[in-house]
């Protein structure tokens, strides 16, 4: 016993240790990341059930007889790797200090961000600490809307709303799923972010999409943009406002969101609905994969693994062959001065999409966009930092709500007619 103890609490020190310095290089990326997240975003669950746990063992004698040296040393280093714990907690409770910073290089005249955020609705320390976002009483979905009225199952949507009040006219997010373009489904993440904005008034829409090595690119492009445009026609159905609809999504969905904003109108990913209004008014990408062009400075980014399974399941073409299509298919080049807000969100210690792709994308689309970029950066936050209702998710929750608040109030300012009455004093009387 006193061994088996002595395992798991090294076991417990080295994940500790691989969240504050993840394993960058394949094939060991993938396992960093499932540890850093896990343990990166649950840090004082993962105390509590440590001790509890070393409560168990002593029970079993786990620090007594000949052997008890080998308990108190895993104690030992528990205790180490608790202090480590701790260390992550801090960074994700000061996560709002970042997003704040963001936000307040952009914050102007003419994009009043909030100075006063408004706690998320599920911050209460029993929701924080049961860190699985579920879907509370008073929300309400309308699942499985056929979008494209083809019968495909991976063309539907779910939308969320209030449930007691109904809304009216209520801005609109559509959020992308991530999942390397070959998976994932749109009940599975950004849920935290969508159940808050539900309770502040909005309208959510999560979209499904065909998926590789069943699809081939641009097929995950055109639906998101099909889905949106289904969302500007019908939307109202429902409450919504389609004359303000933001868009986000993680990883693959952060690449999809990203690139549906910045090619509204682009013929070559809207076939058939080309004269379709695929515009939007926001674009929240988190940890996006900007870049797709395997070009060496990509390589060197993300390992071999990205292009390799780009040209083998998604392109099913290779980067020297077609490198248009990579490019095209890259937010990164495809920057342009009539760019929505852009609010990045990305994980320092990010092993699937390293940080630098999202510092690259900053800084080009800040040299030409006319628009607010905002960009936070994330101590010792790793991919799929919002997935759980974590300190530091509803850190971004916060922000991110009041970026759009913003973006909301630019809207309405530029709208060539006026919003519904009362709704632009609305914004702005948030923003003060």
């Amino acid at each position: 016993m006193p061994f088996v103890y002595l395992g798991l609490a090294s076991f417990g020190a080295i994940s500790v240790l691989l969240t504050y310095h993840p394993l960058r290089q394949e094939p060991l990326s993938v396992p960093s990341f499932i540890v850093g997240f896990l343990i990166g975003e649950v840090p004082i669950q993962t105390i509590v059930w440590q001790v509890a746990a070393t409560v168990v063992f002593a029970l079993f004698g786990a620090f007594k007889g000949w052997a008890g040296w080998a308990g108190w040393l895993g104690l030992a280093v528990s205790v180490a790797s608790w202090a480590g714990l701790l260390g992550l907690a801090v960074s994700g409770w000061r996560a709002g200090r970042v997003v704040d910073a963001a936000l307040a290089q952009v914050r102007d005249d003419e994009f009043p961000v909030p100075t006063e955020a408004v706690s998320a609705n599920w911050e209460r320390t029993w929701k924080v600490s049961r860190a699985v976002p579920l879907k509370g009483r008073s929300v309400g979905v309308t699942k499985n809307i056929d979008y494209w009225g083809d019968g495909d199952r991976r063309h539907r949507l779910d939308i969320y709303r209030a449930r007691r009040t109904a809304p009216e006219r209520a801005p609109v997010m559509v959020y992308i799923h991530g999942g390397a373009w070959v998976m994932g489904e749109k009940r599975e993440q950004g849920k935290p972010m969508m159940y808050e904005l539900v309770a502040r008034g909005w309208v959510c829409v999560a979209i499904n999409y065909r998926l590789s090595p069943k699809a081939t690119w641009p097929a995950h492009i055109v639906d998101a943009k099909k889905a949106v445009a289904w969302v500007k026609d019908n939307i109202a159905e429902y409450g919504g406002d389609p004359s303000f609809v933001a868009v986000s999504g993680g990883s693959a969905g952060g690449h999809l969101c990203a690139l549906l904003a910045l090619t509204p109108g682009d013929s070559r990913f809207q076939p058939g609905f080309e004269d379709a209004d695929t515009s939007v008014d926001a674009c929240v990408p988190f940890y996006g994969v900007m870049d797709m062009t395997g070009n060496d400075e990509g390589a060197r980014r993300y390992g071999s693994g990205l292009l390799d399974l780009l040209e083998k399941r998604v392109m099913k073409t290779t980067a020297i062959e077609h490198p248009e299509i990579f490019r095209a298919a890259s937010p990164t080049y495809r920057v342009h001065a009539d760019a929505p807000p852009f609010f990045v969100l990305h994980g320092q210690t990010d092993t699937l999409v390293p940080v630098a792709v999202a510092r690259t994308f900053v800084t080009a689309l800040r040299a030409v966009s006319g628009a607010p970029v905002a960009y936070a950066e994330l101590p010792l936050a790793q991919h799929a930092f919002d997935v759980l209702a974590s300190l530091r998710c509803r850190a971004t929750t916060d922000g991110v709500a009041a970026f759009l608040d913003a973006a909301r109030w630019r809207a309405a300012r530029r709208a060539p007619t006026p919003p519904s009455p009362g709704a632009a004093d609305r914004v702005s009387d948030s923003s003060t």
